[in-house]
């Protein structure tokens, strides 16, 4: 049996860039906290809990110490709720999750219809919605996208994991909602290269194997684009 590994695979900039300063913190003489777990891998979070550095679900659970923004981003609040407890900060926000924040906050300042193309429960569309003051309509799928009412002017952005081939989809339904559609393709490059290596690979062997968390929806939309060209696609996590 021949066993291949895709050419772009392993975590992105920002995850590494996020457990790098989670690593980080744990070096310090006061108690760091990540808010919420620090990426969706369950793995990673438990190592850097066994170094100290704890996931917590609210600000309400850190008496003091330092708290880290996690990759997936929060919204504005939390940063003053953070200040006014005198907690320490550490942003590990993904910096293409800065941005679909800041395009998304653009777009309502602008005063068009947001859509978030993304998962509605997954903590960075939920993020970038509350940089937009919670206006935006999130669209999960063709058929979300086909039951948006006609307006004359509108703003996408999208989820830094979601699927680049759905985005192609979706961008042609909403095409038909508006006058004016404004684009922000936030679909971060890592995510497209890893989608786009494991489409190939999918397309030349019989059984393809994505690993990571479970609950991580970029290893989620991995499997899926794979099964998607018809190959037989396992998602494991250890």
């Amino acid at each position: 049996m021949e066993i291949r590994i895709a050419e772009n695979c392993g975590f992105c900039y920002g995850v590494k860039r996020a457990v790098a300063m989670a690593q980080k913190t744990a070096e310090n003489d006061f108690t760091s906290y990540t808010l919420g777990p620090i990426i969706h891998n369950p793995q990673v979070v438990q190592s850097l809990a066994d170094d100290g550095v704890r996931a917590v679900n609210s600000l309400e659970e850190i008496p003091d110490g330092q708290v880290i923004i996690r990759s997936h981003g929060v919204g504005p609040a939390i940063y003053k709720e953070a200040e006014d407890k005198g907690l320490d900060v550490v942003d590990a926000t993904c910096p293409h999750v800065k941005k679909a924040q800041q395009d998304a906050k653009s777009v309502v300042d602008d005063n068009m219809t947001l859509v978030i193309l993304g998962e509605k429960k997954h903590p960075e569309v939920i993020s970038i919605n509350l940089w937009a003051g919670n206006k935006g309509i999130i669209v999960e799928s063709e058929k979300d996208a086909e039951i948006i009412p006609f307006v004359e002017n509108m703003g996408v952005v999208v989820q830094t994991t979601f699927s680049q081939f759905k985005f192609q989809s979706i961008i042609g339904i909403l095409e038909k909602k508006t006058k004016n559609l404004k684009v922000f393709k936030t679909i971060c490059t890592a995510t497209q290269e890893r989608q786009n290596s494991a489409v190939e690979l999918a397309k030349e062997v019989n059984l393809m194997i994505v690993i990571g968390g479970k609950n991580s929806g970029n290893t989620n939309r991995l499997a899926e684009v794979c099964r998607d060209v018809g190959c037989t696609t396992y998602h494991i996590e250890t």
